[in-house]
């Protein structure tokens, strides 16, 4: 029973575990390359999520010929893959300010380990307070 509704639910559950892998990745690695990683595979789980909650089986795209013979029953609503397009432009602009930023981090403190970099500009702050005293 519970493995048929799994197979039903392929995509939704394949969905949930990318999420998961893409969080445990962000939460556990220190490397700051890994977490925008992690961040992207959350990013593909919610796209293909909406995406395989947006589509209906036997239903065509909402395009209707000159003689209007489909229903609008018949049609399977744009908004969430005009959602998931949304998205995915909106991920790949966050991403890659993501990885600039990385790489100022790293010219700056030749390290991409975010405990050594909190580290390194705590001393960095340290001496310039001390600087101007």
């Amino acid at each position: 029973m519970n493995l048929q509704i799994l197979l039903e639910n392929r995509v939704e559950a394949a969905a949930i575990i990318l999420f998961g892998i893409g969080l445990t990745t962000l939460l556990l690695n220190r490397n700051l390359i890994k977490k925008i990683i992690g961040f992207s595979f959350m990013d593909s789980a919610i796209f293909l999520f909406l995406a395989s909650e947006g589509y209906i089986a036997g239903h065509t795209a909402p395009i209707q010929d000159a003689a209007g013979s489909l229903s609008a029953a018949s049609f399977i609503n744009p908004i969430p893959a005009g959602l998931v397009l949304t998205g995915i432009v909106v991920s790949v602009s966050v991403t890659a300010v993501m990885l600039s930023l990385t790489v100022r981090l790293y010219q700056r403190f030749h390290t991409l380990n975010l405990d050594e970099i909190v580290q390194l500009a705590r001393e960095a702050n340290e001496e310039e307070e001390e600087a101007n005293d």
